[in-house]
């Protein structure tokens, strides 16, 4: 029996829509938990994808996900928002931060919008792709629970924080957005690689003693380790403070006091906008940029511009279906989603 099934993504986006809505969120939030929830996995992410659905919705049964949340507008200032999202689903309150933002930035020139008591927002890259989508360079980070060891920990003291940054490119439907965790390799990928039955390079964690591992069961019951060693812990620490500390909310080691599950609720995420009119005339930065990525693509063939690979994947798996593993849909079987 083969390792995976494909199924087209727009019953993909609608069998996980349904099922949010039986769990009593509203159709309005459940549509884009749906859309960037089943992204992840059309764009070949599947760490972040629909494999996150089943604990959220233990979460919301559990009331750590508040079903319907009350966002809050906590402080106004020029250009910046600050935004109490009330713990609600992650990804509908960022998509909201992230518009709130891009709406800063098409009066002001930019838009910041700080946003507290979030939950897990799936993956980074949805909301500077969105910003980007809409002409805007959208930048965004949260801090998380404890995953990643630094310093001289041997175990997990920090969260690694990604960093997520959307530039429009020549085509408006595929801007270039680079979306990386501070980790050699986020926590998701390396379940991603158990799951798959990989190997994982030497570097990419330690075990639950502290001891370097390849093992990717025992990297994920010990912590990822930074990428470039204190350069990765050092953004790290950085997005924390720009994050929890700016807000005056959770630090990573509060999060998993209060929630060790991943899930994230009172994390703190940042999200930028910035209007290129402000700088330049649009249409002459979208030709400088895309002479610059041909200037790459000449000079460093094969170079994919960062987010091209999941454009690529994405127009193919449109077309085909979306692959998904065996155990993620066992894991959809276990919450009444069948395929």
């Amino acid at each position: 029996m083969s390792d995976t099934i494909v199924v087209p993504y727009e019953i993909l986006v609608k069998k996980v829509y349904e099922r949010l809505v039986l769990a009593g969120i509203t159709p309005e939030q459940a549509l884009i938990e749906a859309e960037i929830m089943s992204e992840a996995d059309l764009l070949g992410v599947p760490s972040h994808g629909v494999r996150m659905l089943p604990p959220l919705l233990e979460a919301i049964a559990e009331g750590r996900v508040t079903r319907n949340p009350q966002f809050t507008s906590l402080r106004q200032f020029g250009a910046i928002s600050v935004l109490d999202c009330n713990n609600g689903p992650g990804r509908y309150a960022s998509q909201h931060a992230m518009q709130q933002a891009t709406t800063l930035a098409q009066e002001f020139g930019v838009g910041v919008c700080l946003a507290k008591n979030t939950t897990h927002w799936g993956r980074a890259h949805a909301y500077a792709n969105r910003a980007a989508q809409a002409g805007f360079i959208g930048i965004c980070t949260t801090n998380a629970i404890p995953t990643m060891a630094i310093g001289g920990a041997k175990k997990a003291v920090i969260g690694n924080n990604p960093l997520a940054i959307g530039i429009p490119g020549a085509t408006p439907a595929e801007p270039i957005v680079l979306d990386m965790a501070m980790s050699q390799a986020a926590v998701g990928k390396v379940g991603t690689w158990l799951r798959e039955g990989k190997t994982l390079p030497g570097n990419w964690g330690v075990d639950a003693n502290g001891n370097p591992t390849n093992d990717a069961k025992a990297i994920l019951g010990g912590a990822v380790l930074p990428m470039g060693e204190h350069k990765g812990a050092g953004l790290a620490v950085m997005f924390e403070l720009l994050t929890a500390a700016l807000a005056g909310a959770a630090f990573t080691q509060d999060i998993r006091n209060n929630d060790s599950s991943g899930l994230d609720p009172q994390a703190s995420k940042i999200f930028i906008a910035l209007n290129p009119a402000g700088f330049i005339e649009p249409v002459a930065f979208q030709q400088h940029t895309a002479a610059f990525i041909a200037y790459l693509k000449n000079e460093a063939a094969p170079f994919s511009y960062p987010g091209e690979r999941g454009w690529e994947t994405r127009n193919k798996q449109l077309a085909t279906g979306v692959e998904l593993h065996s155990e993620i849909i066992q894991q959809l079987n276990n919450v009444d989603i069948y395929f």
